[in-house]
């Protein structure tokens, strides 16, 4: 069976190679074809996973390097979406022209996630129209950010082909369940209550042996502090909350902070990462030991994920900067609907019954069941009126937002921008659209 990597160049492929080759996965997928706009990124990506150390016991696919997009969807049974439209350049003009209209500069989240969400609607749906073509029967398992968005602008092109992944959850279920529990096996757990969008959720319960491990985890001051969301949200608030938020509502909870750290800060994360690509591909590409430069980048890439919640001398876990998340989902989800056997993991996924209180087509981040028909949002309990209003607030942004980039009017996507919570001035809204339309020309193009 076939994989297609669309943005085959991206940083974090290999990791998929990896679990492919081994364990639970290896065999699952025969060929993997990487796709990129820019052919050299993809081709360094193949050397860093032709020089990756493997366990005498793997199987790992035969990975080829696609030179168009037809020929990469060709014959796949499975498509891995993880596009970033603008490259790393676009992804600094995101935060720079927030920062500098005094609102949070931040990829996924506010006025830099809308912006680059009006780039990377338009190509993900491109995509989808070229699936239903060349490999209608395909599932698209989507990466691209901001992912919620994406995921629900794709649903009337590809329905329940398409499914939507992001590692926070799972990351904060694993990290609370490890502090709640000590050595307690993440399998053991017998029901994972979380609900919200992506980028926006909160856990609420952690069920194990008919008890209930959240509510001791959140008074414990001392477990709180072995973990990222325990520290970086802290016992007092978590206490309030009675809930332990996704790591993004940082910028939320904390949002004067969250922007004065932004905008005091040497480089963005954008800039960061920009540099670190310049320097480290063209190494990949043609440079000796392509898999240790990788790592070695990849670690320290970890390293600075979220940098702006933590204080300086603060690092990240080990286990965090381990890697396993971003594709142990993926995987799970594609192993599910390629062998039928059912798995219960938290994705972005058509609401349906989940949650009443919201419409049954919009799409949410919470518990599904995925088996060879897809996914199906679990029902969970009722959001709290907290958590609804703030879910509502900003799935209507995204909704005026997809309507914008489908219908080309320019009057959804500065409402989009107006009501997002994290702009606070209908001035700032319309400021930063025209500065966006600057900075990214094409923009302009959207509207009818």
């Amino acid at each position: 069976m076939k994989l297609a990597v669309i943005g085959g160049g991206g940083f974090r492929v290999p990791l998929v190679y990896r679990a492919l080759s081994t364990g639970t996965f290896r065999g699952l997928i025969d060929d993997v074809a990487l796709y990129d706009d820019d052919p050299s990124r993809a081709a360094a990506i193949a050397r860093v996973t032709a020089d990756m150390p493997l366990p005498a016991d793997a199987r790992p696919p035969r990975v080829n390097v696609s030179a168009s997009l037809e020929e990469a969807l060709a014959g796949a049974v499975v498509v891995f979406a993880a596009i970033r439209p603008g490259g790393a350049a676009g992804r600094v003009l995101d935060e720079r022209v927030a920062l500098s209209h005094g609102v949070l500069g931040q990829e996924t989240v506010g006025a830099g996630g809308l912006s680059y969400a009006l780039r990377s609607v338009p190509a993900m749906l491109d995509l989808a129209e070229n699936i239903t073509r060349i490999c209608p029967e395909a599932w698209l398992i989507n990466f691209t950010n901001p992912a919620g968005i994406i995921t629900e602008a794709l649903q009337p092109l590809l329905g329940r082909r398409v499914i939507g992944i992001c590692d926070s959850a799972s990351g904060l279920v694993r990290r609370a369940a490890a502090a709640a529990g000590g050595s307690l096996p993440l399998g053991t757990l017998t029901g994972v209550d979380y609900v919200g969008l992506n980028h926006l959720g909160w856990l609420r319960q952690l069920e194990y042996d008919g008890g209930d491990l959240l509510p001791g985890l959140l008074t414990d001051p001392a477990r709180l502090a072995t973990f990222e969301e325990g520290r970086v949200f802290g016992p007092e608030l978590l206490s309030t909350l009675g809930a332990l938020p996704n790591e993004y509502l940082f910028y939320y909870y904390f949002h004067a902070e969250a922007r004065r750290a932004l905008a005091s800060a040497a480089e963005t994360r954008g800039e960061a990462l920009q540099q670190q690509q310049e320097g480290l591909y063209p190494q990949l590409l043609s440079g000796e030991r392509p898999y240790a430069r990788w790592e070695s980048a990849r670690r320290k890439r970890e390293e600075g994920y979220l940098a702006e919640a933590r204080p300086a001398e603060e690092s990240r876990n080990e286990e965090d900067l381990a890697g396993g998340g971003y594709e142990q989902v993926a995987l799970n989800v594609m192993h599910a609907l390629l062998t039928g056997v059912s798995t219960e993991l938290i994705v972005n996924v058509r609401n349906g019954n989940a949650i009443a209180e919201v419409p049954a087509d919009v799409v949410v981040e919470v518990p599904a069941r995925i088996d060879a028909h897809g996914a199906t949002a679990l029902p969970i309990t009722p959001p709290s009126l907290h958590q609804l209003g703030l879910m509502a607030q900003v799935k209507g942004v995204e909704q005026d937002l997809i309507a914008a980039v489908v219908h080309g009017d320019r009057t959804l996507a500065l409402r989009a921008f107006a009501l997002h919570p994290l702009i606070d001035s209908a001035h700032t809204a319309r400021r930063l659209l025209a500065k966006y339309e600057e900075a990214f020309p094409s923009l302009r193009g959207l509207w009818r």
